[in-house]
């Protein structure tokens, strides 16, 4: 956690390298991962309560010491699996083998005092409605209160402790393989507790089954693991078996896959990235799921438009990259690394590649953008200014919903916005336009 904080490390790529080289058993795999991803989260909330018990203050701390005593908090406020006694007698220990006795002694009179007093951590309710929420629920101030903005103070708190809660597993169906309800049967007659999804006719929530991408369903090309609002994408895309479909920002392949198992394998999918690593994924993604209907290419976004002639798609997919604020419950460090700036500089990327890619689509085709971001400037704000400056698109309509999910989520004039507490998926900006016919 002190690499996350001062080098700006993916907590993620980085406890799963920690993780195997531990070689630990999957409990306390999933307690280490539970520990690392909740103390990031609750980083805030941990260090105003810590303030006040740390006599020359957390920031004078040295930051592994500083990591030790919110990850000791965390456990104390946040866990039952973990006795109190036991994980202050177990940061004693660290800060013995890591550093010496004046340290060792700071953190157990810290966390002991802090067990007396548990009864007076709590966050005044008269704070001004951003800073509460960002305290309560452990998020930038200035964020939470772009969300009051743009949503309303209910939401932007309901929002916050969306994030803090874990992801549900959900699955996708190879519907080129087996369908919805046989995967379903099997699932079950294995043992393991699964729903169909509201959101998506190909998904399945599994409450109970272990890590998916180790069944033989996986293996076998049956199921890929992804959140129900990313399934969501393809079937705005609406591709129909023989046509030539782009996909501009396409790793890992997840959406890029689903397009093909829509297309029934029939036709082109062009799925490009700017990294070679990131190609080499799609094409396994592709190979693991029997699609040969995929064809990876390697490019930058910005330059399709000059190496593919002008109306060649019927469909083009733009899942634009963004500050991914619709995911941080998945990625919680997220919200601690971006700024107001990155958020500026990520809608004028993203204009430019909406731009540069619409010319690729042929007139009456369908153009989807989409982001796993929950702001206005990256979504409704981006597709606005787009259709202002290129009237030879239009909207296209919004994707079909059943009518209660519908009703619960965010229409703009262009496209619709998920938000992670609404249907306990991610948050999702999906907008459909299409390029006008002319005569």
């Amino acid at each position: 956690m002190a690499a996350v904080e001062q080098e700006g490390a993916y907590s993620n790529l980085l406890l799963n390298q920690v993780l195997k080289q531990a070689n630990l058993t999957p409990a306390d795999t999933g307690l280490a991962t539970e520990l690392v991803y909740g103390t990031i989260a609750r980083q805030k909330t941990l260090d105003y309560y810590l303030e006040s018990y740390v006599a020359k203050g957390l920031a004078k701390l040295q930051p592994w010491v500083r990591s030790l005593l919110r990850l000791s908090l965390y456990q104390i406020l946040y866990l039952d699996r973990v006795p109190d006694h036991a994980a202050v007698s177990e940061a004693v220990n660290i800060a013995k083998r890591k550093g010496h006795q004046g340290i060792s002694g700071m953190v157990n009179g810290v966390l002991r005092n802090i067990l007396r007093n548990r009864d007076k951590l709590t966050i005044p309710e008269d704070l001004p409605a951003a800073e509460r929420i960002a305290l309560m629920h452990s998020h930038p101030e200035w964020l939470v209160q772009r969300w009051i903005e743009q949503y309303g103070e209910q939401e932007a708190e309901a929002m916050c402790r969306a994030n803090n809660e874990a992801p549900p597993v959900s699955v996708r169906v190879n519907t080129t393989m087996i369908s919805r309800n046989k995967l379903i049967q099997e699932m079950q007659e294995e043992g393991l507790v699964v729903e169909p999804s509201l959101l998506s006719d190909d998904g399945i929530i599994v409450k109970s089954g272990g890590n998916m991408a180790l069944t033989d369903w996986y293996k076998e090309g049956m199921l890929s693991v992804q959140d129900e609002s990313s399934m969501l994408v393809a079937g705005a895309v609406d591709p129909k078996p023989g046509m030539t479909v782009l996909d501009c920002c396409a790793a890992p392949g997840g959406k890029t896959s689903h397009m093909g198992e829509k297309m029934e394998d029939q036709g082109r999918i062009i799925a490009n990235d700017i990294h070679p690593h990131k190609v080499e994924l799609i094409h396994r993604q592709a190979e693991r799921l029997g699609l040969a209907s995929i064809e990876t290419v390697c490019h930058d976004a910005l330059d399709l438009a000059s190496n593919y002639k002008e109306a060649s798609f019927d469909r083009i997919l733009l899942d634009a990259p963004c500050s991914g604020f619709g995911v941080i419950r998945r990625k919680p460090d997220l919200r601690w690394t971006k700024s107001p700036e990155d958020v500026e500089a990520i809608s004028a990327l993203q204009y430019e590649l909406l731009s540069r890619v619409s010319k690729l689509l042929k007139p009456g085709g369908t153009l989807v953008y989409s982001t796993c971001t929950t702001e206005h400037a990256e979504n409704g704000g981006v597709v606005e200014r787009f259709l202002k400056e290129n009237d030879q698109f239009a909207p296209a309509g919004h994707l079909s919903l059943r009518e209660e999910l519908r009703h619960s989520a965010i229409l703009d004039e262009y496209g619709i916005q998920i938000l992670p507490h609404q249907f306990h998926s991610d948050g999702f900006y999906i907008a459909r336009l299409t390029r006008v016919e002319t005569s």
